[in-house]
């Protein structure tokens, strides 16, 4: 496609990224890279570090056709942001305001999921001291305890007894006044890339510790990303099949990624669904992507078309 003709198609494009989340730095990475490709590619595309509400006066100011968001976290991520979009009329990538809602907070998505039959670790509200002894009885150890409004695996802690329970479910709460402990779930990390209602490519995750923290994520060299997967096709069609469920029940639109846990028994466990992934170089989304033939660019070219209003 043209320059001129991707102007006519898109108008003018911005980038979100930044933020006022604990991922800020994360969704920057994510940011510049989306908007190199697409200045690259020839598309009229801007970047805006989003630090407060004043950036929509200045995408209506600068007369922005479409949005990309690259921004993690709460505001960015959790449907505000496209709460706000919505009300200037201009499109945007990614889940709507409801998906994006539903999607950030891990605990009613999983609500959400087990309602409707389908498998995920079992798991309890951490709302007062009284819960962990709840969670100790009904869920029992190892439990991981996480902050059910965060990403990258920030404030998430593997929990062996009690006094590591306490310990995590402090440090969450640092992070989120909503905390959950799940049940810990030994077995395969998965994750699933979606793009515009397909499964990519099912990558297998293989960290040094004993799971994808954030370390694992984005700052390891060490951490084996393995795709193809190397799971029987029958069972890696299951799991993408779980997952484009999992990610339209969440009401998830345009893309995404859903991560799924394997058991020994190799019974597939969904854990979460990330509306607005990493767009980083040790991103998961432009590896899947790559396997099925579409390099970085194109990748981001396919993401913002999902942008029509």
């Amino acid at each position: 496609m043209t320059e001129q003709a991707l102007t006519a198609r898109f108008g003018k494009v911005a980038v979100l990224m930044g933020g006022p989340s604990a991922e800020r730095e994360i969704s920057l990475l994510s940011g510049n890279a989306v908007l190199k490709a697409l200045v690259e590619m020839g598309v009229d595309a801007y970047g805006f570090d989003v630090n407060d509400a004043s950036v929509l006066g200045e995408l209506q100011k600068q007369g922005i056709n479409r949005v990309f968001i690259a921004l993690h976290g709460r505001w960015g991520e959790d449907g505000v942001m496209q709460g706000a979009l919505e009300v200037l009329g201009l499109p945007y990538t990614g889940s709507g305001v409801l998906g994006s809602a539903i999607a950030m907070e891990k605990g009613r998505c999983k609500l959400m999921w087990m309602g409707a039959g389908l498998p995920t670790p079992a798991f309890q509200f951490l709302h007062e001291k009284k819960d962990l002894d709840l969670a100790e009885a009904n869920i029992g150890f190892p439990m991981a305890v996480k902050p059910s409004r965060e990403g990258s695996s920030l404030g998430v802690g593997k929990a062996n007894n009690h006094d590591e329970l306490v310990q995590f479910w402090h440090k969450a709460r640092q992070l989120d006044d909503i905390v959950l402990a799940e049940k810990w779930i030994t077995g395969t990390e998965l994750t699933v890339a979606i793009l515009d209602g397909r499964a990519l490519p099912v990558i297998k995750l293989e960290a040094e510790g004993e799971f994808y923290d954030f370390d694992a994520k984005y700052v390891s060299d060490e951490t084996a990303y393995i795709c193809p997967c190397g799971l029987a096709s029958e069972l890696e069609i299951e799991v993408q099949e779980l997952a484009v469920r999992a990610f339209e029940l969440a009401s998830c639109s345009g893309w995404g990624r859903v991560d799924i846990l394997l058991d020994k028994d190799q019974r597939p466990y969904l854990l979460e669904v990330n509306t607005v992934p990493g767009m980083t170089s040790h991103s998961l989304v432009p590896m899947a992507a790559k396997e099925s033939g579409l390099d970085f660019n194109q990748l981001v070219l396919r993401i913002l078309e999902t942008a029509d209003v």
